[in-house]
């Protein structure tokens, strides 16, 4: 077995940032009509700004492809070129298309040669997924290097287009012609971005984090879905997919909009959350005092304080000075957060040889938690 570097982080945010008060500017109105649960959603996830890959008419200035090209292009230097490239290993919650893989149409923009690739789909956790494909093909020796990332284009998926043939359809069955809240909620969290790591079988430059081991658990044997799109939740908790509508049904009742069953994330994201970080540092034999740097990929600030509390009881609680977020300033990138926040860290000159980070990433889609301890040198 091989050791595995990260030897290098970038990112990609696209146009300006973009505030609070300019996010209808890009997202537009539904119904013609300001959202009543925004500036409640924004107090509560403490966002002050964020990047859309869109312009002010909603046009895409960037396609999610492009976007994580972007990320990868600056890793490349006189001493790792395009043609060093052996795996490119891509995660991401909202491909540009269905088919063929994003991992594919990235690889088709970067040009280089044939390499391996992997897509790892599904919501916060595809971005850790693509670390882990990348990790463990250099631990088993199958390759020397690879291109990991993680990236989101939620803008377009977002806009009030999207949105307003279900309230007219609503106006028209003399209904109240308001997106229901595990819709509108998440227009007011996610945000689009990409990052990107260079993992490689030696330390290289100033600063390379040795991945140490990575865990990852899934409670979807035993939970409903809570985050979804292309589908809708029935009564009974089972999900409907977007093959089984109508194509009326798919504008009447916005099918392929992301939604998220907020009762479900309160009950079950921290709880879960924390039993699972116990568990991999059980498994690990790692305590809270072995950890330099906490970064935690959260949603919204909402939940810091519980989950802080949550750790705690499981008797893993770290101290404030140890955690590391930079959620406030590019806000939720969903699979690409983790990236965006280690390459922050990676960037600020604090960093020491010998320091230990700590990654965690939930997914609320059917709660899964993924966890990397990194160790700098």
């Amino acid at each position: 077995m091989f050791e595995v570097y990260i030897t290098k982080a970038a990112k990609y945010l696209p146009n300006e940032a973009v505030s609070n008060e300019e996010m209808e500017a890009y997202l537009g109105l539904i119904n013609d009509t300001a959202s009543k649960a925004r500036r409640i959603i924004l107090r509560n996830n403490k966002i002050t700004s964020r990047y859309y890959a869109v312009d002010k008419e909603g046009k895409s200035t960037h396609s999610n492809a492009e976007l994580t090209k972007n990320a990868i292009l600056p890793l490349f230097d006189e001493n790792f070129t395009p043609q060093d490239l052996e795996v490119l290993s891509c995660g991401t919650s909202t491909p540009d298309i269905f088919l063929p893989s994003h991992a594919a149409m990235v690889h088709g923009l970067l040009k280089n040669k044939s390499v391996e690739l992997n897509s790892s789909t599904g919501v916060c956790c595809a971005g850790m997924n693509s670390l882990k494909f990348g990790f463990l093909s250099i631990k088993s020796g199958n390759s020397k290097n690879a291109i990991c990332t993680g990236s989101e284009k939620v803008s377009t998926w977002l806009n009030a287009q999207k949105y307003n043939h279900e309230a007219d359809n609503l106006k028209s069955l003399e209904e109240q012609p308001i997106i229901a809240f595990k819709k509108d909620f998440l227009r007011w969290m996610l945000s689009d971005g990409a990052g990107a790591f260079l993992l490689e079988n030696k330390p290289r430059g100033p600063i390379s984090l040795k991945i140490e081991w990575m865990e990852a658990f899934s409670y979807a044997y035993e939970l409903e879905t809570c985050m979804y799109a292309g589908g809708d939740k029935l009564e009974n908790g089972e999900i409907k997919g977007w093959s089984d509508y109508s194509p009326e049904q798919w504008l009447n009742e916005s099918v392929f909009s992301i939604k998220q069953d907020v009762k479900l994330l309160d009950e079950f994201i921290l709880s879960k959350g924390a039993q699972s970080m116990k568990d991999a540092m059980d498994k690990n034999n790692i305590k809270s005092e072995d950890i330099t740097y906490f970064i935690p990929h959260v949603s919204s600030n909402f939940f810091v304080e519980g989950l802080k509390k949550g750790l705690n009881e499981k008797g893993i609680g770290m101290s404030d000075d140890k955690w590391f977020m930079n959620l406030s300033r590019v806000g939720n990138v969903g699979s690409a957060s983790i990236y965006l926040a280690l390459e922050e860290l990676m960037g600020s000159g604090n960093l020491k040889k010998g320091d230990k980070i700590l990654l965690s990433v939930p997914e609320s889609g059917r709660f899964s938690f993924a966890y990397a301890y990194l160790t700098v040198c």
